[in-house]
């Protein structure tokens, strides 16, 4: 753990439990779970009128872990350490932040490696999907407990701010700011077609076995392919000719086989092999396919109609390089926005790391979300 004056220093998980049956939760499907585990961690002090609170909310792999360090010995702090501590963009002197692992998730929260109540053996496929706003319910129900009935703001990129962008929509009563950074109102074609790609790669490893792998050799080969193909979307053509290049990883001329030569082969194979270390491969299907499913304007008739009641005030911010969710689709969401009269401020920023500006490019992100959340009154 590296001492830092500006970091959240040693954090402990918490998890709430609910849904007890016969009390299950009802999902967006129509089917029923329960008991539901949510592992969350806090960061900062809730104020006595509790009106201080800020919800993070990860993006496809991240987890509850969004900044500090879970032990003395621990090297790596959480996924948005850089935005989030005494000082930061998200600062804790100021905020009481909550971030919680979603549901359908592998780091602490119920999904298909959970055990199974009524068989004792993990879900595996016996799990329901989910969806985004399966996401948002769940979450609410951990505000619940924490006795939090308004949020000061929620907040995330990607995935995260598909969550956010649900929270503000679903309930406009209790979010008075939204930040949505690099994410979209809706799952594209190309999204979808790029997940399907990483299903179909888990699913035609043969260890994969239908998904109940659990207890035995895990489909790792195929979930680190998986991995690969997502990996390559979070980038860009600028930040991987800067990275990369065309070098070779270990010769100075072409072996003329088929060996990772080239460096960004190699890169990509470790992103593979690393992401296998962390993540369940069931996860990975459920969560793309609650992705797929996302199109926020789906259930009112439209996009327009969807922002029409929310009240809260927006930030959006879209990032040059990203051609995974590109700058249009977040302009989309700010021309409905601004159709229906809402308060919202928009920012390109022109940087060459892709889809992962967002967890990157912390210095100018920072400065505008401290002034957007500076200029929020109550």
């Amino acid at each position: 753990m590296k001492k830092d004056d500006h970091s959240v220093g040693l954090v402990t998980p918490k998890n709430i439990f609910f849904a007890e049956p016969p009390n299950e939760f009802q999902l967006e499907s129509g089917k029923k779970l329960g008991p539901i585990n949510i592992r969350y961690e806090t960061y900062g002090v809730l104020n006595v009128d509790r009106s201080n609170a800020i919800l993070l909310l990860h993006a496809f792999s991240g987890d509850a872990h969004a900044a500090g360090y879970l032990s003395e010995t621990d090297k790596t702090p959480g996924w948005w350490d850089a935005m989030v501590g005494p000082g930061k963009a998200f600062d804790t002197d100021k905020y009481f932040l909550i971030c919680s692992n979603i549901i359908g998730g592998c780091q602490g929260s119920t999904g298909p490696s959970s055990i199974n109540p009524q068989t004792g053996k993990p879900y595996a496929l016996s799990f329901p999907l989910i969806t985004i706003n399966d996401m948002v319910l769940t979450q609410n129900e951990l505000l619940n407990h924490l006795g939090i009935s308004e949020l000061f703001a929620v907040a995330g990129g990607s995935m995260g701010g598909m969550q956010a962008l649900e929270w503000s929509v679903y309930f406009p009563e209790k979010v008075r700011s939204a930040i949505i950074l690099a994410s979209t109102a809706r799952m594209t074609a190309q999204g979808i077609a790029f997940n399907a790609l990483s299903r179909n790669a888990i699913m035609s490893d043969f260890r994969w076995q239908n998904g109940n792998y659990y207890g035995k050799e895990i489909p790792a080969r195929g979930l680190a392919i998986a991995r690969m193909a997502g990996h390559i979307t979070y980038l860009s053509d600028e930040a991987m000719h800067k990275k990369f290049g065309r070098r070779l990883q270990s010769r100075e001329e072409y072996g003329y086989d088929f060996s990772n030569e080239f460096e960004v082969e190699s890169y990509l194979q470790y992103q593979g092999d690393k992401f296998v270390e962390r993540f369940d491969a069931n996860s990975y299907i459920y969560i793309s396919k609650a992705m797929d499913y996302f199109d926020l304007g789906a259930r009112f008739g439209g996009l327009n109609e969807a922002f029409a009641g929310t009240r809260a005030k927006f930030l959006v911010v879209s990032y040059s390089s990203d051609w995974l969710y590109p700058s249009y689709q977040s302009k989309e969401i700010v021309f409905t926005l601004t159709k229906n009269r809402k308060d919202v401020s928009y920012i390109e920023i022109n940087c060459p790391y892709g889809h992962d500006s967002f967890l990157l490019e912390t210095d100018r992100q920072s400065s505008i979300i401290s002034s957007f959340l500076g200029g929020i009154r109550g």
